[in-house]
């Protein structure tokens, strides 16, 4: 293997964090296309989240975030299936993330199930109200991407990452996920605001 192979896989491990093993597996599918292999890992941890759905998280922490005005805070509930994942300092470091996020973005729900059946129904009354003369197919269609981008707004997970618009938070739990090996989910959340 040569040293332009060796740079990739070590830049995709600092960048991902995923084992080395991992990396080298994600670049030779991906023809040793980083942005390829990234998104290679991150389905492998959506499909190691999907094996290990049954799983129990029992571990975890409360991590907190406070702005520096002082003026805006948010508490996250990160849980792990083991104590070794929940004292590690990058999964501390994902759950002052997620609460940094909760701060700046503000999010009311953790995901679209988390939504009550009333609240989703009337939403999608009012994304329906001005496209009641298009036939009922394209009604539907134009529904759904309105209310998955209502969703980016108000769900936590369906949020994009602050740090980077074209990852969602979903994907980066599955990155530390795939990372770790394990299933992390958050519990809950809240935010505080002087100014509300």
């Amino acid at each position: 293997m040569n040293q332009e192979f060796l740079e990739k896989i070590k830049k995709l491990r600092e960048e991902t964090g995923a084992p080395i093993g991992k990396c080298r597996e994600a670049l030779e599918k991906e023809n040793w296309d980083l942005d390829k292999a990234k998104i290679y890992l991150r389905k492998i941890g959506e499909s190691l989240l999907e094996k290990k759905k049954e799983k129990e998280t029992k571990n975890g922490i409360i991590e907190g975030y406070i702005h520096f005005n002082g003026r805006v805070g948010a508490l996250v509930e990160l849980l792990s299936e083991t104590d070794f994942v929940a004292q590690n300092p990058e999964f501390k470091k994902l759950a002052h993330e997620l609460a940094m996020q909760v701060a700046f973005m503000n999010p009311l729900y953790l995901d679209l199930e988390s939504v009550s059946a009333e609240v989703l129904e009337r939403k999608k009354q009012e994304l329906s109200e001005d496209i009641q003369d298009k036939p009922e197919k394209v009604r539907q269609e134009i529904i759904e991407g309105r209310l998955k981008k209502w969703a980016e707004e108000i769900c936590l997970l369906e949020q994009p990452y602050f740090k980077d618009e074209n990852l969602k938070i979903r994907d980066l739990i599955n990155e530390y996920a795939n990372k770790f090996g394990e299933k992390i989910e958050v519990r809950r959340f809240a935010r505080l605001s002087r100014d509300e």
